[in-house]
């Protein structure tokens, strides 16, 4: 199916809306009939029918269709924030008594929910070293129900061989979880890879103006349908209608917005890897990357987050670079249309990175501009 058409028509019957070419938001908690047997119809498939907002509404409805269409999966359930649709996608598949592999660096509340809240219900996790598929090989055990990815990770930017990954998985009959923010749809297409279930962030690129927090989950009709039984229906993770609509209308420009990202990082790429303050650079298109190979055969482009390291003595230094760039907002999150940096050195608790480790997402701005501030931003941090 084209992708202009999904983003733009794809579930859009405007006839049910007195031709209103956007659709509306249909703000409402609850839905009512014209007799009981309507009602009792309706309670039959209350995944497809409106009656309570909890379960079903008509605008996130239209936001459901777009979503699995764009990622070429049978279906879709949309939740209030990312952690909701990783921690519902997770519980979907494992139960007390089994065992879950999972990339030593993942999103810190994929962490969290695996290695300190499901170890609370007997589900156990080893973490593995996802650069090597042979280390998931080695990390199966017999109660293993769970692999879950997460390619490129979001802040080392490491890659996992998602079809060699899957292969293993399907020879032993293991579900798989990738976490495909990074890349969305348009640059990486896990489920034509073998992947079982894709977990999206909708706060990033979907939403795209950061003003929503969302999550995504796209799979088949069975396991999507499963899961809104039981734990989209049971823990209520549920996202507003007007939320629904936001990233209705930010889908609109996904496809220009990831694009330009996608662009302005790889200029913002080749000007770093030849800055004299600049140790290494993590980018899965950089030209030093061991893993260029492993990303050109996956992705369609290099995303918009870029993760360096500074030459630096001290901490200090990190912090006179972040404080002195005037287009790069000092946040969390990405995937807007902002550009941001997010220093490592600000989490006084990291044990396991590097300090002099920086990310950045390259925003909507233009690359010029952006190049040079970061490079008199890394002349004042020189000592």
């Amino acid at each position: 199916m084209d992708t202009s058409y999904i983003l733009n028509h794809l579930g859009e019957d405007h006839e049910d809306y007195f031709n209103a070419v956007a659709p509306p938001i249909i703000q409402t908690s609850n839905f009512c009939f014209k007799s009981v047997r309507e009602f009792r119809k309706a309670l039959k498939d209350e995944q497809r029918s409106s009656i309570y907002t909890r379960g079903n509404n008509p605008t996130v409805a239209i936001l459901r269709k777009k979503l699995a269409a764009l990622e070429g999966a049978e279906d879709a359930l949309v939740f209030s924030s990312g952690s909701a649709a990783i921690a519902a996608a997770i519980m979907s598949v494992v139960k007390g008594g089994d065992h879950v592999i999972c990339i030593n660096r993942p999103y810190s509340w994929t962490n969290t929910l695996l290695n300190e809240y499901l170890i609370n219900y007997n589900v156990a996790t080893t973490m593995v070293e996802g650069t090597k598929t042979e280390n998931f090989e080695k990390a199966i055990q017999p109660n293993t129900k769970l692999i879950y990815l997460e390619s490129p990770d979001t802040l080392t930017l490491n890659l996992q061989d998602i079809r060699a990954i899957t292969r293993i998985a399907k020879q032993n009959n293991i579900v798989t979880i990738i976490d495909n923010s990074y890349c969305t749809p348009l640059n990486q297409k896990p489920l034509a890879m073998g992947v079982d279930i894709v977990v999206y962030s909708g706060t990033k690129y979907f939403g795209g103006h950061s003003d929503i927090v969302a999550g995504i989950v796209c799979s088949s009709t069975e396991r999507i349908s499963k899961m809104f039984k039981e734990e989209f229906m049971t823990f209520g993770a549920i996202p507003s209608p007007h939320d629904a609509w936001l990233m209705i209308r930010g889908l609109r420009t996904l496809e220009l917005r990831v694009n330009r990202s996608c662009i302005s990082a790889q200029k913002v790429v080749n000007f770093l890897e030849k800055h004299p303050q600049i140790e290494e650079v993590f980018y899965p298109f950089a030209k030093k990357n061991k893993q260029l190979a492993l990303a050109k055969k996956q992705m369609k482009q290099g995303g918009g987050l870029i993760t360096i390291l500074i030459k630096a003595k001290s901490p200090a230094q990190i912090e006179t670079f972040c404080d002195n760039l005037k287009y790069f907002l000092l946040a969390v999150s990405w995937g807007g249309h902002e550009s941001l940096v997010f220093p490592v050195c600000v989490n006084k608790n990291n044990k396991t990175l590097p300090w002099n480790m920086v990310r950045l997402y390259i925003g909507l701005e233009d690359p010029a501009l952006l190049i040079d501030d970061l490079n008199q931003a890394l002349i004042l941090s020189k000592e």
